[in-house]
C-alpha cells in the first residue's frame, strides 16, 4: 500500500500558531522533508516544529533549494533564467526521494513556513510529483501565513467592507507605484533588498507614514518598526514585510 503526502504550512515562526491538523498530521509521517535556503544551514521550519512535536524517529529528508528567481518577470531576465535548471533538478531529486518513500507505504509531511499555498516551494515540487506518479495521495494543509500574522502583532486591518488588497512580491515588482494608486491595503513582500527604493516612492506619494515594517513575525527575535524611515535595509533579512494602509 502507497504512503500519503502531506503539504504542512506550519505558520509563520510561533510553533503556537501550528493548527491541530498540522500536528496530527506530522505524527503520522514517519518522514519530514523540510526545504533549506543554503545547503550548510539547518531548517527554519524542522527548528520550529521541533518545538512542538517530538521528531524522535522521524527520517528527516533535507532540501537544498536556493534562494532564487523561479519566474522570469521579463524576457531579459538573465538571472531567473539561469537559476532555473538548477532548481529544476533540486526539484527533480527531491520528488524522486519523495516519491521512493510513499512507494514504500511511508507518509512523508513536506513541511512549509506559512501557508503551502503562498509564495511557497512546494507548489513546483507538486508538479514534478504528479508527473512521476499522477495517482499520488496528496493532502494539503493550510496555515498562518505571514501576512495574517503581521497584521495581527501590528495591530492593523488589512481590509474592510469593499477595499481592495494587493500582495506584491516588492523586489520583482516593476511598476510598484500603479499598485499603490489603485489599492487599499498593499502587503510588500521580500523587501530586504529594495527597502530604500521603497521609502522613496513612498516618501514621494505621501504615504511612508501609513506603512509598518513587520520582521520575523512569531519569532523570538520579532521587529516592527513604524516609521520605516528608520531602518537600515542591511538591517532586515529576507523574512520582511511591509504593509501600507492608505
Amino acid at each position: 500500500m502507497s504512503g500519503s503526502l502531506y503539504a504542512i504550512g506550519i505558520g509563520p515562526g510561533d510553533p503556537e500558531l501550528l493548527t491541530l491538523k498540522a500536528v496530527k498530521r506530522i505524527k503520522e509521517s514517519a518522514v519530514l522533508c523540510v526545504p533549506k535556503g543554503r545547503e550548510e544551514g539547518t531548517s527554519l521550519a524542522l527548528s520550529i516544529v521541533e518545538k512542538a512535536v517530538s521528531l524522535k524517529g522521524k527520517e528527516i529528508i533535507e532540501a537544498h533549494f536556493p534562494m532564487k528567481k523561479t519566474r522570469a518577470s521579463s524576457a531579459n531576465d538573465v538571472g531567473a533564467r539561469h537559476a532555473l535548471p538548477l532548481l529544476d533538478a533540486k526539484w527533480n531529486e527531491t520528488a524522486e526521494r519523495i516519491t521512493k518513500r510513499i512507494q514504500e507505504g511511508q507518509n512523508v509531511a513536506f513541511l512549509t513556513l506559512g501557508d503551502p499555498t503562498i509564495y511557497s516551494t512546494f507548489f513546483y515540487l507538486y508538479e514534478k510529483l504528479l508527473k512521476q506518479q499522477p495517482a499520488m495521495n496528496i493532502e494539503i494543509i493550510p496555515g498562518v501565513s505571514s501576512i495574517n500574522a503581521s497584521a495581527s502583532r501590528a495591530r492593523i486591518s488589512l481590509v474592510l467592507g469593499d477595499e481592495k488588497i494587493a500582495v506584491l512580491p516588492a523586489n520583482y515588482l516593476g511598476n510598484l507605484k500603479a499598485a499603490l494608486e489603485t489599492f487599499d491595503t498593499i502587503v510588500l513582500m521580500k523587501v530586504n533588498k529594495v527597502l530604500n527604493d521603497i521609502v522613496r516612492l513612498l516618501t514621494e506619494m505621501g504615504l511612508v507614514e501609513r506603512a509598518v515594517c513587520i520582521s520575523r513575525a512569531g519569532m523570538d527575535d520579532e521587529k516592527i518598526i513604524h516609521d520605516i524611515r528608520e531602518i537600515k535595509e542591511e538591517e532586515l533579512n529576507y523574512f520582511s514585510l511591509i504593509i501600507v494602509r492608505k
